[in-house]
């Protein structure tokens, strides 16, 4: 591809150097605000009309929009095959996922029927799917298990004098701390989503979740291992829990159960076999292979073999039939578990939401996230009334959801009915089903979060920053549990702004020659300063916990540190100072303003001047490419500028800022005051309308400092400038070269030194 194909084009602008005085003059700043005041905007909040109660009825439930407007004939066969499968994926995961929460099987049954309805009229995506999920199980289950261990639940046995365990009791008492601590997670979801603060999740990078995540996998793995091992290893809360539950379980590793460990290794294989096969034919198979059904074999096999009873094998046991009536929940257990109830709030919000605008963005709707705040957060308060735990909704059945032709919330409502008619009905064939079944269909749908180990090696190419949070997160999760982990690691991610917006990158600008671009010198070859100008810039914010790194950055590059009134000058300044500052040495570029005619009219435009100046040369000779300045017609003495200074512009980019505290303002008055002193002018360029209304309101802008010194861009400032300092001290070179030919035609030759160059594409 040549140059001229490259080339977007050009642009001729002919206007006036404009300052903040002019720019309110010439675009006509407001003088009053278009936003209305508060007053009226309370007033038109609490007018009620008959559209705006609709909105408001349409937006609280959802299915009012959508119900009436269903096609059975577009929607109805795939949103019933779509139920269906994930109804029978319910089942087995409901189950399983209730043992994490250390609460029995059929209370995940029900955990996977409620919910599920709430949020097919309150919800707003279409495709994911609600009910049980291994993090939030497991949540669940290190609340339960701390608030209820086995230990508060032994008695001793008059007969034989063995110890034994009140199972009936535990498990009544677990289910009672789960249901409390759901409700409240809800009623928090509830509360963050009727104050539109859904954008609390924002504050949940997604490094931060995926190593969440993983580090909850962790711990769903080794909850999961004595189900696997047949073994009872002992409970143990707190930080670095999971090391010493770790070591137990190798402990008790010569009391495994045989029978258990044979059934796991058989069905983790048949799972991970099936998994794989419906993962390589997914494009060929209509519908997956719905390997979930396991359990029925399981089942069989167990009953007819007898495992429990001849091998110890644990067995699911008693699944009564029929739902629970709602109950009131155990307030006064919220003041234990409203830290857990929080996180299980957040946590389950980011998770859902993440999935859904995932699937909205896929097929084109948006999904609301106060809406799903508050949807959620009903879903989970409503199933705490009826014994559930809490819900979120679940990759694994998500994607079957929609891979299965799911287009609605319809499909949510059919999988309800499918668990229905187990609890109903069927609940009591699951008796037998070993629990080591179970737990293998939670380490194989556990795939996906060990996936994300993968993020390691993309986040060290992509941003060495994110896979320190990412790390991080992962290792608080599983050496600080859940709730502590979560914590620590939001506390982390937030400490690396804070460290990143200390640790900006400070540039000095240059300008590219024929454009009025400026750029970092240091990163751009053709960016040239100007001579006598500097103009430095910030990478982000500059607020009070960078404010003196700035100052210190700023003094630092322009080489004037040993000049500044009460300046502290450190030994590498001083040999800045007596060298020349190498940001001061190399090729620059000067800017000659000249009335240039272009199409018959007079336009101010830019000259760019090269040269090479050595600023520890005296006679600035350089063979034969030796260019001549032409000394100013005024002294430096009486310029009142010292003499072993060059510089007598500073301005300013301040374009990166979005604010500035007090800290800010008293720094930049600093500023100006101490160049002042040294006749070194300072500008401010760049500024957004929200900085320059917070500087006028901190009484920045005075006679010292008036308006007209703050420019729309730095080229202004630059032109203004240079303006300024008068002819006389603009720089005047031998050899000067127009870098944009007259109107970009072949046919206006450039000249230097008598020889015509080359114009390729309107450059010469």
């Amino acid at each position: 591809m040549g140059v001229e194909e490259q080339r977007a084009g050009k642009f001729y602008v002919e206007r006036d150097v404009l300052d903040e005085l002019c720019l309110d003059q010439v675009a006509r700043r407001r003088t009053h605000s278009t936003t209305p005041p508060l007053k009226e905007r309370v007033k038109d909040s609490l007018r009620c009309s008959m559209p705006k109660l609709k909105r408001s009825v349409l937006s609280t439930f959802p299915v009012l929009s959508w119900l009436p407007r269903y096609s059975v004939r577009d929607n109805g066969l795939g949103d019933l095959i779509s139920g269906i499968s994930v109804g029978i994926m319910h089942l087995p995961q409901g189950m399983a996922y209730a043992l994490l929460a250390s609460v029995p099987p059929v209370f995940g049954l029900y955990t996977s029927f409620y919910p599920v309805l709430v949020y097919c009229i309150l919800g707003t995506s279409r495709h994911i799917s609600i009910g049980t999920f291994a993090v939030i199980s497991i949540m669940i289950g290190s609340v339960t298990e701390r608030l209820a261990p086995d230990s508060d639940f032994t008695f001793l046995n008059g007969t034989n004098g063995t110890a034994g365990l009140d199972v009936t009791a535990r498990d009544a008492y677990r289910v009672q701390i789960a249901a409390s601590t759901t409700v409240l997670s809800g009623l928090f979801q509830v509360l963050l989503g009727m104050v539109r603060f859904g954008f609390v999740v924002t504050y949940l990078s997604e490094p931060l979740v995926r190593g969440y995540t993983t580090g909850a996998a962790t711990h769903v793995v080794v909850s999961q291992l004595k189900y696997i091992f047949g073994i009872h290893p002992a409970r143990f809360s707190g930080p670095l829990s999971q090391v010493y539950i770790l070591i137990d379980i190798c402990r008790h590793l010569p009391e495994t159960n045989i029978g258990a460990l044979v059934v796991s290794l058989v069905a983790l294989l048949v799972l991970i076999v099936v998994k794989e096969l419906n993962s390589c034919y997914e494009k060929k198979l209509p519908l997956p292979i719905p390997i979930e059904l396991i359990v029925v074999t399981a089942t069989l096999i167990s009953y007819y073999g007898n495992l429990n009873s001849q091998y110890d094998v644990a067995v699911v046991g008693e699944i009564p039939r029929g739902l629970k009536s709602p109950s009131l929940p155990d307030v006064s257990l919220w003041g234990t578990v409203v830290g857990d109830a929080f996180a299980v709030a957040i946590v389950g919000y980011a998770i859902n939401i993440s999935l859904g605008k995932t699937f909205g963005l896929k097929h084109g709707y948006k999904v609301d996230s106060n809406q799903e705040l508050v949807a959620l957060g009903l879903s989970n308060t409503v199933g705490g009334f009826f014994q559930c735990y809490s819900v979120t909704s679940s990759m694994s059945r998500s994607l079957i959801q929609e891979s299965t032709g799911g287009r609605t919330q319809v499909a949510g409502v059919v999988s309800s009915v499918i668990v229905l008619i187990t609890v109903l009905q069927l609940g009591t064939l699951f008796e037998e089903l070993p629990k080591a079944v179970l737990s293998c269909i939670v380490f194989v749908n556990l795939k996906g979060m060990f996936k994300q180990y993968l993020d390691i090696p993309a986040l060290w190419k992509s941003n060495p920053v994110d896979l320190l949070v990412w790390l991080v997160t992962l290792v608080c999760t599983i050496l600080l549990n859940l709730d502590l982990g979560l914590a620590a690691s939001i506390a982390f991610s937030l400490l690396t702004v804070i460290f990143r917006t200390q640790l900006p990158r400070y540039s000095i600008l240059g300008q590219v020659p024929g454009t009025e671009l400026y750029l970092d010198t240091d990163t751009y070859e053709e960016a040239k300063e100007i001579p006598g100008i500097t103009i430095f810039r910030s990478s982000t914010t500059v607020y009070y916990t960078n404010a003196e790194l700035y100052l210190d950055a700023l003094q630092k590059k322009n080489g004037v540190n040993g000049h500044l009134p009460n300046g502290t000058v450190h030994p590498e300044d001083k040999v800045d100072v007596e060298k020349g500052s190498p940001d001061l040495k190399g090729n620059r570029t000067d800017i000659a303003l000249t009335d240039r005619p272009t199409n018959g009219q007079v336009n101010w435009a830019y000259e760019q001047q090269w040269t090479r100046l050595d600023l520890g040369s005296e006679t600035g000779s350089h063979g034969d490419d030796a260019i001549t300045q032409t000394s100013s017609t005024v002294g430096e003495e009486q310029r009142g500028r010292s003499s072993d200074i060059d510089t007598h512009t500073i301005i300013l980019d301040l374009s990166t800022a979005s604010f500035v505290d007090t800290v800010t303002v008293m720094m930049l008055n600093n500023i100006f005051r101490d160049y002042r002193e040294i006749d070194i002018d300072i500008y401010l360029a760049g500024c957004q309308v929200c900085v320059v209304e917070q500087l006028s309101r901190a009484s920045f802008f005075s006679e010292s400092i008036p308006k007209s010194r703050l420019f729309t861009t730095v080229h202004d400032a630059v032109l203004h400038s240079l303006r300024l300092q008068g002819a006389s001290d603009v720089p005047i070179y031998e050899c000067t070269l127009r870098l944009a030919c007259l109107g970009g035609y072949a046919n206006l030759p450039c000249y230097c030194n008598g020889e015509r160059l080359a114009c390729l594409g309107g450059v010469c």
